[in-house]
């Protein structure tokens, strides 16, 4: 009788050690496999109706059809004043976006840091009225989920690696990475940088044990 329910408690310990690896697999597989794979594709049709939109408010530009933005919640400043139609991803308005060909990045910007918008896409940390390839610095901020969303893989990136930003008027400028260091989460110091005219941007995530951040400076290479 003994061994009989020895036996059966072993079984029963067996079933839940099942149960939880099964449980254990089902959740990598969805948050490494599946979950990136769904954002991506979100994401690829943001990028595409963006384009579209560029597209059409050109076409209208062309034709002589004033083209106003009477919506303007974002703030933005010149660059956009000539746009009527803005591109919304998750309800968050996108400047443009980020291509990272070394880790196979393609990402809406979106003109909003909060929690919700984090979890969503990168974002436009500084200045508070920001615009895509312009003279100085545009931060950008992304989270490292280590699973290669996002930001995950900016650690593999190195100085003369590329970066492609388009804006909302249609503009796609390269940027050059010249810089990459890992400093604290308080540290803002290289956000108002003298660019002396450049055309820079500043990538920025945390490491992978969240203690600090890795920044990553890329200006546009005059002519």
């Amino acid at each position: 009788m003994r061994m009989s329910k020895y036996g059966n408690a072993l079984t029963i310990l067996l079933v839940i050690l099942i149960v939880a690896v099964i449980i254990g697999v089902g959740f990598l597989i969805y948050n490494y496999i599946i979950k990136p794979k769904i954002n991506s594709d979100n994401a690829m049709e943001a990028i595409a109706e963006f384009d579209r939109n560029i597209e059409e408010n050109n076409e209208e530009q062309v034709e002589g059809t004033p083209v106003t933005d009477d919506n303007n919640i974002s703030g933005i400043g010149n660059q956009n004043d000539n746009v009527k139609k803005k591109t919304y991803y998750k309800g968050f308005v996108m400047l443009g976006y980020i291509t990272i060909p070394k880790t196979n990045v393609k990402q809406p910007i979106l003109d909003t840091v909060t929690p919700d918008s984090l979890n969503t896409a990168v974002a436009v940390l500084y200045p508070s009225n920001p615009q895509l390839n312009q003279p100085g610095n545009v931060v950008i901020i992304g989270h490292n989920y280590r699973n290669g969303q996002f930001f995950s893989d900016n650690d593999k990136l190195s100085v003369g690696d590329k970066i492609l930003i388009k804006d909302n008027s249609g503009q796609e400028l390269t940027y050059t990475i010249y810089q990459k260091f890992q400093t604290s989460e308080q540290d803002t110091s290289f956000y108002t940088r003298d660019t002396k005219g450049a055309i820079e941007i500043t990538l920025s995530t945390c490491t992978d044990d969240s203690k600090e951040r890795i920044i990553i400076l890329a200006r546009v290479e005059e002519n």
